[in-house]
């Protein structure tokens, strides 16, 4: 599975979702520009210390991004698609993308892959949720869908015992 950044914005969310595909072994992909620098400690603090264990690809434009992966599949997370993200089939490899904080993915990219464009259901009267939160929902379908291939699935206490 992968997560695809076009243009994030703010660097509390590029390290909030670094750190949720690091929890999933999921490959992140940041698509130029960025609106921060990628030291900033800002992403390291949301990060926390497991950025370094991020399987991360910048590229300078979505052009670049669909010259290096000819033929994927690329589901585009806005408010203004008609499905919603429960109602596909994600694959094991599908790349999910989520657009800048203030302005989502172009129109542009969008009307040119109408059939991949998904939603999250919300009421109308708020624009958007977090992009964190969006990438953190989507992608915990995705990988239910799947099974949540080779992740940990039960967890066990500290102190105490469950009961059988």
């Amino acid at each position: 599975m992968h997560i695809v950044l076009h243009q994030p914005e703010i660097p509390a969310n590029t390290g909030n979702i670094g750190r949720t595909c690091v929890a999933t072994g999921t490959g992140l992909h940041l698509i130029e520009p960025l609106g921060f620098r990628l030291n900033e400690k800002e992403i390291k603090r949301a990060g926390m210390d497991y950025w370094e264990h991020l399987d991360v690809t910048r590229y300078v434009n979505f052009e670049e991004f669909k010259d290096k992966h000819p033929g994927a599949k690329i589901w585009m997370a806005t408010t203004k698609a008609k499905q919603s993200y429960t109602d596909v089939a994600f694959g094991p490899d599908d790349f999910i993308m989520f657009g800048k904080e203030s302005a989502g993915i172009p129109e542009e990219i969008l009307v040119e892959n109408e059939k991949n464009c998904i939603r999250i259901p919300m009421l109308p009267t708020i624009r958007s949720l977090n992009l964190s939160n969006s990438v953190a929902i989507v992608l915990y379908e995705a990988l239910r869908q799947n099974g949540f291939d080779g992740m940990q699935t039960e967890g066990e206490l500290h102190r105490l015992h469950w009961s059988e």
